[in-house]
């Protein structure tokens, strides 16, 4: 407007014609419409568009001196601390920060920690040995809890703390616990137990000259993982009902039958990828999600992040197939050489007189009074307890976990020809001492549905 003005103030102040400046008659102008070309005066109007103006701005934009922002971290929400928070979960954690990491004991005490965005789950651990002045050994793990889902595992020693506690959503009931798992590294010492022969059978079959041990040291040895297959019940999205599939995991990922044991690939549905999830336990599966058994685990992708929408629960038939099953859920995500470090884990329970003392005195002597917890968590087989019995005052109880389930064996004293003997069988096996006992059924099962392998510990944090 302001040109168009401008335009017609020029054509007002316009010369007028002189004497001599008559126009010739029959020379096309642009006012009369005749041919030729247009000739466009100073003084005519030009209409400007609006695509035209921006440049005509640009120029004066720049002659104005540069004004700093003083809030440069709310117009770059990549590197803003308040809306890429890692305690919020918004993003992954930022090198050269540190972060707290709070860890919890068996007992509920809690312990805060300063980590860098690098400190791995291993590197943790032997921080919280040291400080809680443990006995140094590779069981220690460091597990993720999410209450609310009554889900579990175990870290590997490779992962990032600070990244996996930027993962969980705002104000959710999630924790580290620093305890013990005996089966951290029992995949890396007796491997071929864990996968029985039933549930790769079709490697056998593809290898037929080569023996069961010897053909799960081979994949653990090249580091993939063996072809797993069986029955798992699964529940079905958004009910309560659990159906029975037969599962396989190959390469490509874990996949079920829609027919029967049918392996053809047009039978063959895709379940989950596991390289874009972590695998829990499921620990009160029952009561939460109507678990058919007590076995049951999780496939949580990392994209889910709060809730149960989006997990995909399953159910084995017993431990040893959930075992089978967990052991190559690991192979897959993880390489085999991620076992303890210039070492093949323990071979059997060292500083056992933190349970049993060496010199008993009256075979009472320095023993550590515990009550065994109602369920024993995953991976906790064959750990056992010898405590004083409180019921009998002068007997012992030991206490063994066994297949999820946590079974008590009352030990008795008995006398004869004055000398003082130890019994679980009425007499039929005596002991000299309570040290003897446990070193027997390391050995032998006895009574007992397994041999004695791992001593029970709680470490206050």
């Amino acid at each position: 407007d302001n040109a168009m003005d401008g335009g017609a103030q020029q054509s007002n102040l316009r010369d007028p014609p002189g004497p001599g400046s008559t126009e010739q008659e029959g020379v096309p102008s642009e006012w009369d419409g005749g041919e030729g070309p247009p000739e466009v005066k100073r003084s005519q109007p030009l209409l400007i568009h609006s695509s035209s103006r921006q440049p005509l701005e640009e120029p004066r934009a720049s002659s104005l001196p540069t004004i700093p922002n003083p809030f440069p971290e709310l117009c770059s929400p990549s590197n803003s601390p308040i809306l890429s928070s890692p305690a919020l979960g918004q993003g992954p954690p930022r090198e050269g920060t540190s972060h707290v990491v709070k860890v919890f004991g068996e007992d509920g005490a809690c312990r805060s920690l300063e980590a860098s965005a690098g400190t791995t789950a291993r590197q943790l651990c032997e921080t919280l040995v040291r400080r809680t002045r443990a006995l140094q050994d590779h069981s220690w793990a460091l597990v993720e809890l999410h209450q609310h889902l009554a889900l579990e595992r175990c870290l590997e020693d490779h992962e990032s703390v600070v990244e996996v506690q930027s993962s969980w959503p705002p104000g959710a009931d999630s924790r580290f616990v620093f305890r013990k798992n005996f089966a951290k590294y029992e995949l890396f010492k007796s491997n071929a137990s864990l996968f029985p022969e039933v549930m790769v059978s079709s490697c056998l079959e593809a290898n037929k000259n080569m023996a069961h041990s010897e053909l799960i040291q081979n994949f653990l040895n090249s580091g993939s993982c063996p072809e797993v297959q069986g029955f798992l019940q699964l529940r079905e999205a958004g009910r309560k009902v659990w159906k029975r599939f037969y599962f396989s995991l190959r390469r490509s990922g874990l996949y079920y039958s829609t027919k029967g044991t049918s392996k053809d690939p047009r039978h063959l549905q895709y379940f989950a990828d596991l390289t874009e999830s972590n695998i829990y336990y499921v620990t009160q599966g029952k009561k939460l999600y109507g678990t058919p058994t007590e076995f049951g685990f999780c496939i949580k992708p990392y994209k889910v992040r709060s809730g149960t929408k989006g997990l995909k629960l399953l159910c084995s038939e017993d431990e040893q197939s959930r075992s089978c099953w967990m052991a190559a859920f690991r192979l897959f995500k993880v390489s085999p050489s991620l076992g303890p470090r210039g070492s093949q884990g323990d071979t059997g329970p060292q500083g056992f007189g933190e349970v049993v003392t060496c010199e008993p005195r009256g075979g009472r002597g320095g023993l550590e009074t515990a009550v065994t917890p109602p369920h024993a968590p995953p991976g906790a087989c064959s750990v056992f307890l010898v405590r004083e019995s409180q019921r009998n005052p002068k007997g012992f109880v030991l206490s063994l976990c066994h297949l999820q389930r946590v079974k008590h064996y009352l030990i008795l004293p008995s006398e004869e020809e004055g000398r003082l003997y130890f019994t679980m069988d009425d007499g039929q096996t005596r002991f000299a001492d309570l040290i003897q006992l446990v070193e027997f059924h390391q050995i032998n099962r006895g009574i007992l549905p397994c041999k004695l392998r791992h001593y029970c510990t709680c470490v206050a944090l």
